[in-house]
């Protein structure tokens, strides 16, 4: 595949009370470099060390969950973009009421832009798993999208729905390893549930393997998501 990539980097720097500061970057940094560069992957070991996490991590196989894109009228597999794309996947639904949600589709929204820029659609897919697919209808769906700003059009962003939420839950928590619970919305008269939920979004490379896991998906820098998927999809 021909593919072009836009590298970015971030530096910062402080001046006051810096000798524990750089202590311990320096402890995390040796912690880091002992941490063996995991086989099929482009990036190095993360900062944080996620191996004991219940969900899989760095270097290791993404889970396959297959639902139905409903806006596509067809079913996506994750597997499916193994040999092919690389991935990056994140879970939500569109009543999130703390604006978590639509900052973990900022994150991927950010990423299919840059693959328009430099010409590279076709070697990338965003999926978005909805868990609410009650509400999540297909029209509310193209709705969101719209909002949100994902170009449909591009033909590499795909949302994934259950039937049911317990297919949902199932997935998240016995594939993923994020439990899910549905609980009622008692503090926000505007809805009846709502659904406290983990903030992650995966990288993965076209041999299927996670690259990195972000459990800040909503709060870390979106340079630095678009960062290491321009470095994973250039690779």
């Amino acid at each position: 595949m021909n593919r072009r990539v836009c590298l970015r980097s971030i530096a910062a720097s402080s001046v006051v009370t810096t000798a524990g500061c750089l202590e311990s970057l320096s402890q995390e940094n040796d912690e880091q470099r002992e941490r063996p560069h995991a086989e099929g992957v482009t990036l190095g070991p993360p900062e944080i060390d996620l191996r004991e996490a219940s969900h899989p991590s760095y270097g290791e196989a993404m889970p396959t969950v297959e639902f139905r894109d409903p806006l596509a009228d067809e079913p996506i597999s994750t597997a499916q973009f193994e040999g092919d794309r690389t991935v990056l996947l994140t879970f939500f639904y569109t009543s999130c009421p703390d604006g978590a949600c639509p900052a973990l589709l900022l994150r991927l929204r950010r990423a299919q832009e840059v693959t328009a820029e430099q010409g590279y659609c076709d070697d990338a897919a965003f999926l978005a798993m909805t868990f609410d697919p009650e509400r999540d209808t297909e029209d509310v769906l193209r709705t969101h999208a719209g909002e949100q700003g994902v170009d449909l059009e591009a033909g590499n962003w795909h949302f994934l729905r259950p039937d049911r939420y317990e297919e949902a839950e199932e997935s998240l928590t016995e594939q993923f390893g994020l439990p899910l619970e549905e609980r009622d919305a008692e503090e926000y008269e505007h809805l009846e549930y709502m659904f406290p939920h983990f903030n992650y979004i995966f990288l993965v490379n076209e041999r299927g393997r996670i690259e990195r896991v972000y459990p800040d998906g909503a709060t870390v820098e979106p340079s630095q998501v678009v960062g290491d998927f321009e470095t994973v999809v250039s690779a």
